[in-house]
C-alpha cells in the first residue's frame, strides 16, 4: 500500500459522519467508507451443521453488506471482532465482466480496533470465474 492510500483510508476515517457508517459500499477504485465488522468466520461452511470449517480460509462480513474472503487464513481478518470499526476501500474492479456478474472487487481494510491493514476480494473467483 503506498502513501496515496495511507492518505485516503486517514482522511476517511474522520470524515464520514456515524449516519452512513454501515450505509454505503465504495463505488469508485480509490474511494473509501467506515463500516462495522459484523462477523468474522472461515472461508467454509460445515453443510449438515453450518459450523465453520478450521483452517479453511478467512471471511469477513460488514454491517453495509460488503464482504471479503481469502482460501489463506488472514491474521489481520482472524482478530477482527464483531463490532469493530473499519476503513473500507475500493481497490480494483474487474473488467469486461459479463452482464450481472459483479464478483472480483478488491478491497483494501484497515481495522480501526486493531490497526491492522488487509486486502481481499468480494468473492473466491473473479466474475466470469466458476
Amino acid at each position: 500500500m503506498g502513501a496515496r492510500w495511507m492518505a485516503t483510508l486517514g482522511a476517511s476515517a474522520g470524515l464520514v459522519s456515524a449516519a452512513t457508517l454501515a450505509q454505503s459500499l465504495p463505488s469508485v477504485p480509490g474511494t473509501c467508507t467506515r463500516t462495522y465488522v459484523a462477523a468474522v468466520s472461515q472461508r467454509l461452511v460445515d453443510g449438515s451443521t453450518g459450523q465453520p470449517i478450521p483452517g479453511s480460509g478467512s471471511a469477513v462480513n460488514f454491517a453495509n453488506g460488503a464482504y471479503q474472503v481469502s482460501y489463506e487464513e488472514v491474521q489481520a481478518v482472524n482478530l477482527a471482532r464483531s463490532g469493530d470499526p473499519v476503513v473500507l476501500c475500493l481497490v480494483r474492479v474487474p473488467e469486461n465482466c459479463p452482464p450481472g456478474d459483479n464478483r472480483g472487487k478488491l478491497y483494501a481494510t484497515v481495522d480501526l480496533r486493531t490497526l491492522l491493514l488487509w486486502v481481499l476480494p468480494d468473492s473466491e473467483h473473479t466474475c466470469g470465474g466458476a
